[in-house]
């Protein structure tokens, strides 16, 4: 069994996950009519993605938030070919989809090093343009990020996942014994002994109807794409968010978030995922829990117990089932361990299909 450090929270305060910013190109250069000079183009405008790097940096460095390239040398005796102006970088986050404000995705980075082209310079002065230099493109942009981490926590309100987060880690979010939901994401790394570390999301909480932007909605959904496994946190004694809205007990619970994933994005409920069974310290839970396991293996068995716009069209299949309780702390060990070998078998699974990717390109080449 591995053993299990403690872990590192890094917390961002005042969490920001959308950022509007005006990029300009640079205008060309001149060109120098007398000799068929061309002015040089000008300068473009660049997002770069980067480690250590927060949209809130971001703006803290720019509060401008603008961005504009320089403009091109003008065509000379000395120099007939202008230089090109310089270009602009700007680093951005990892997991940012570039938005035009029509909240169309025209770009998209997701690795270390990756560029999108924001503004292209003008053309620089030259016959085809009567030496006169061409303005450089502008326009409005918007820098959406989709958090990238190992595991993604996925719960209704009071579930228990801000709780969890606290007994993986050194954090100490809110928590309250009502219905409260976290209202930005909190990221945190568990680190094992050997070193090895898995990052891990606590997303705003699920409602019902969040599918259709109720509540946090796509504002937490579009997070939960970018996570490699799912980890869902569910109370064992049920969920009621308040005395206007209808109890769920666990398995209702299991077949709503399904639901609210599948309704977001189908591909959602392919993920890798876990199930963590909260608050085995309360009365009846281990009956309770008996009840859920016995719904889990034949879920189809008591579909008929259930509204039909709550059934999922797919059930998710869970790669383990572990019980826990955040207050005792009963089962958090096995969670951990857990959490590192399903983010092992995957990477594992991922290296082999690249493996055999690269064997059938060799072997079509030859």
């Amino acid at each position: 069994m591995v053993r299990c450090g403690a872990a590192v929270l890094r917390k961002y305060s005042n969490f920001i996950d959308d950022l509007r910013v005006y990029v300009r190109g640079g205008t060309g250069g001149m060109g120098y009519p007398n000799l068929g000079g061309e002015g040089g183009r000008g300068g473009d405008v660049w997002f770069v993605a980067r480690e250590r790097t927060t949209l809130k940096s971001i703006r803290e460095k720019y509060p401008q938030k603008r961005f504009v390239a320089g403009a091109g040398a003008n065509s000379s005796v000395k120099a007939l070919k202008g230089e090109k102006g310089k270009d602009c970088e700007v680093h951005v986050p990892l997991g940012i989809s570039v938005l035009d404000d029509d909240g169309k995705q025209i770009g998209e980075l997701n690795a270390v090093g990756e560029r999108f082209l924001a503004a292209r310079g003008g053309l620089g002065g030259s016959l085809a343009t009567n030496f006169l230099p061409c303005k450089g493109q502008r326009r409005t942009v918007h820098l959406d990020l989709k958090l990238i981490a190992d595991v993604g926590l996925v719960g209704f309100p009071n579930a228990g996942k801000s709780s969890l987060l606290s007994k993986i880690s050194h954090a100490k979010p809110e928590i309250a014994n009502y219905a409260f939901t976290t209202i930005q994401p909190e990221l945190g790394k568990i680190m094992y002994a050997d070193y090895k570390q898995i990052s891990v999301a606590d997303l705003p909480g699920l409602i019902e109807g969040a599918h259709a932007n109720k509540g946090m909605g796509h504002k937490f959904l579009k997070h939960v794409e970018r996570t490699k496994q799912l980890l869902l946190v569910v109370d064992i004694s049920g969920f009621q968010l308040s005395m206007k809205t209808q109890f769920r007990t666990a398995f209702e619970t299991i077949l709503l978030l399904t639901k609210e994933l599948e309704l977001y994005k189908e591909e959602l409920v392919t993920k890798p995922a876990l199930l963590a069974i909260n608050k085995m310290d309360l009365p009846c839970a281990k009956d309770n829990l008996d009840e859920l396991m016995t719904q889990l293996e034949n879920p189809q068995d008591f579909f008929h117990l259930l509204e039909e716009e709550m059934i999922p069209e797919n059930t998710l299949e869970f790669r383990e089932v572990i019980p826990i309780s955040t207050y005792t702390g009963e089962g958090i060990e096995e969670l951990k361990t857990c959490l590192r070998k399903s983010i092992d078998e995957q990477a594992e699974q991922v290296n082999e299909e690249y493996r055999k990717k690269k064997l059938l390109l060799l072997q079509t080449s030859k």
